[in-house]
This record gives C-alpha cells, structure tokens and sequence, in this order.
C-alpha cells in the first residue's frame, strides 16, 4: 500500500482488527454505514481541523471515544447522567478519553487539529442535550 493522507482518508478498523482506508467523499457517513454494517464493532479513525466551534454535540453509545490534540487548543464540552463536565483541551500531544455514553461538543480556542477514534456505531448528533432536560 502506498503512503495515504489522514486529512482526505478515514481509517475504519472492523471487528477483526482489519484497518481499511476509505477516501473522503460527501456521503462518507452513509456510505461507512452501509460499507460496514452500521459500524457494528467499528472504530473510526480521522483526523479533523477547526477553525470554529463544532456546529452540534455527538454522543456515541457503544464505546468511550478518544481525542487526540495535534494542534492548536480548544474548550471540551461533556454532559452525562444530568452532570457537566468541562476539559481544557490545550496542550499538543495530549488525549482525552470521552467516556461511552456522553454527549460533547468543543469549543475552539485557536484553530486546531484532532485525531480521532471513534466507537462509530449508534453515533448520535444533535442539540445541546442540557436543554431537553429544560
């Protein structure tokens, strides 16, 4: 296999530990889903860059999630069980492990990059959660 760029390639890695690269398309998210089986037993492994905060919050079911800073800095969000939660996520070559069933978001304090492993099946996206319990 030759050399692949994170930033325009996931990585998913199934249930028997096979890593696969998929290029990114517009439909990346369906087609995973529909590539691999909803992600049964799937991790997800990408890398992003902000310049904004994110746009929702995500909660993943299935499995804890782990966020590795590779630049930059920003402010993690996490809200479980009715409890907030708030990590300064500020210093390159640092991770932080989000635990299975908490919604986050970030907030970015100067643009920054992230790699990502991802428990990808039952991902969920929406609102801040806070305001449901309202």
């Amino acid at each position: 296999m030759s050399q692949v760029k994170l930033n325009s390639n996931f990585i998913v890695l199934d249930a028997l530990q096979t890593a696969t690269p998929v290029p990114l398309t517009p439909d990346i998210y369906q087609e995973l889903d529909t590539r691999f089986g909803n992600f049964s037993g799937c991790f997800l492994v990408a890398e992003y860059a902000f310049s904004a905060d994110w746009p929702s919050w995500e909660m993943h079911p299935h499995g804890d999630e782990t966020l590795y800073l590779i630049a930059g800095a920003a402010s993690l969000h996490l809200y479980a069980d009715g409890l907030e939660r708030q990590i300064e996520f500020d210093t390159p070559g640092s991770f932080v492990i989000i635990p299975k069933g908490s919604w986050h978001t970030a907030k970015v304090k100067a643009s920054c990059t992230m790699l990502f492993i991802t428990p990808g099946e039952g991902t969920v996206n929406g609102p801040d959660p806070r305001s449901r319990n309202a």
